[in-house]
This record gives C-alpha cells, structure tokens and sequence, in this order.
C-alpha cells in the first residue's frame, strides 16, 4: 500500500494487531464482530482508522444482515477507490481509501435502493465522529 507515509512499522505502533491485520494485510473480521456492525441510530461520519478521512455518513447506513458495517453509497466520491479483487477463487471489488490505501472491505451489487450497492466495511478500519 504505497501511498501511505508510514512504515510497516510505523503502523504496527499505531494499530491493534486485528486493525493492522485489516487495514494494512487486507484481512477481514468476523461477521457481528466488530463495533459498528450494528444500526443503532447514532447520526455521524465514519473515517478511515489509519488517516481520519471522511469514508462514509450514518445517513446511508444500513442492516445487510451479513454482520458488517454496510452503506448503500459513500460520503463522498474522492473518499474512496475501488480495486477488481479476483482472491479466493472470487470475482469482488475491494474498497480502499484513496489516501491512505487502507483496506476498508468490498463492495457488492446486492443493496438497497437508491444505489443497489453494499459497500461491506470492516468495523476496524472505521473510526467513528458522532454529530449532534
């Protein structure tokens, strides 16, 4: 992930090992693991872990069922990039940040109007900005 700044071990200092497994190696969390997979009505904006950049807002989120974070669009189009992710023997789009290049999850063409798309966020690359 060559955009970032950081060093391997820059970001081993910064992140737990399960957010630098996700974020940095591409991992993923368990289904209803992780923090925010939830819709609990909570209006704000969900950043990117490693560099604070605005990825996604309560406004689109939604309950997928699959147990992850999951918005039917991002914040903002300059947010994020999508990459064709052909691993596992799968033909998916993974979804990084565009500053940082911190893997953020996948997206899938299963969502709901208006968009008909599911961005599927690990929790551990979100941090979350609450608003009143």
């Amino acid at each position: 992930m060559s955009k970032s700044t950081k060093s391997n071990a820059d970001w081993k200092v910064i992140l737990t090992d399960e957010e630098y497994h996700i974020c940095r190696e591409g991992g993923t969390e368990r289904a209803f693991s992780g923090a925010f997979w939830q819709c609990n009505g909570e209006m704000g904006e969900y950043q990117c872990r490693c560099c604070g950049t605005v990825l996604f807002s309560s406004d689109t989120k939604y309950d997928s069922g699959s147990g992850w974070p999951s918005f039917y669009k991002p914040a903002s189009a300059d947010g994020i990039k999508e990459i064709e992710d052909n691993s596992l023997g799968m033909r998916r789009t993974e979804v990084i940040c565009n500053k940082c290049e911190s893997h953020l999850g996948h997206l899938f063409t299963d969502g709901p109007e208006p968009t008909g798309l599911r961005y599927c966020i690990n929790s551990a690359s979100l941090k979350f900005e609450q608003k009143d």
